[in-house]
């Protein structure tokens, strides 16, 4: 988890931005359940402190306040016998500010709003936050899985090629894989791939997107 003073900074670029009238800003503001009606216009004709743009912060690192988050960055990690491991090899253990938190793929879309709608009530996946209005950029998330979309003009691969090439835009973990298989079914989302026991022992299925992205949930 990155310093808390990194946090701080990204708090105090929010206020900055929403004094600039960026637009960017209002998708962020809504993340606040007080806020989540309002327009772009309206969040920035917002009073909007500092300690608004901590909460935000701190809901997008995870935390329920910005003094959860606080507390958890400064609470010292606990050693791991990764850690023992490099130990004894004389090598160094990895510090807490080059440890990798997580990755989240990048899905191009042709409406942003329709996609995140879709990945709501098709696959279960909650809106993080939408960016514009209309949106150009935008987040869902579904447990431990996020996936991020951006808006495209035109397509970004060659016409076919998803399909032909079997590209993935994304492998999503879980436990549960068969019960999602159930769920997503039900819900008639577009499955390319029906679950399947792979040699490599992982059982998977792809759903695809209404823009042909793939996604594989494994398990």
């Amino acid at each position: 988890m990155p310093k808390l003073e990194t946090y701080k900074k990204h708090a105090k670029l929010l206020v900055r931005w929403h004094r600039e009238g960026n637009f960017s800003i209002g998708g962020r503001i809504r993340q606040l359940e007080r806020y989540r009606t309002l327009s772009d216009r309206e969040a920035l004709a917002l009073k909007f402190p500092l300690t608004e743009a901590q909460e935000i912060i701190a809901l997008e690192a995870g935390c329920a306040s910005w003094a959860d988050l606080k507390a958890s960055t400064e609470a010292p990690p606990p050693a791991s016998e990764q850690d023992a491991a490099f130990a004894e090899d004389g090598d160094q253990p990895e510090t807490q500010d080059t440890a990798v938190a997580s990755a989240k793929p990048v899905l191009y879309v042709a409406d942003v709003d329709a996609s995140a709608r879709f990945y709501r009530d098709q696959l279960g996946f909650r809106i993080d936050f939408l960016h514009g209005n209309p949106p150009f950029y935008g987040s869902v998330s579904r447990d431990g899985a996020t996936l991020h979309l951006k808006l495209v003009d035109e397509p970004v691969f060659a016409a076919g090629a998803a399909e032909r090439e079997g590209l993935i835009m994304a492998f999503v973990d879980m436990p549960n894989v068969r019960e999602l298989y159930t769920e997503y079914r039900a819900a008639e989302a577009e499955i390319v791939q029906k679950l399947t026991k792979q040699a490599w022992g992982g059982t998977d299925f792809i759903v695809r997107d209404p823009d042909g992205n793939a996604i594989t949930f494994v398990g």
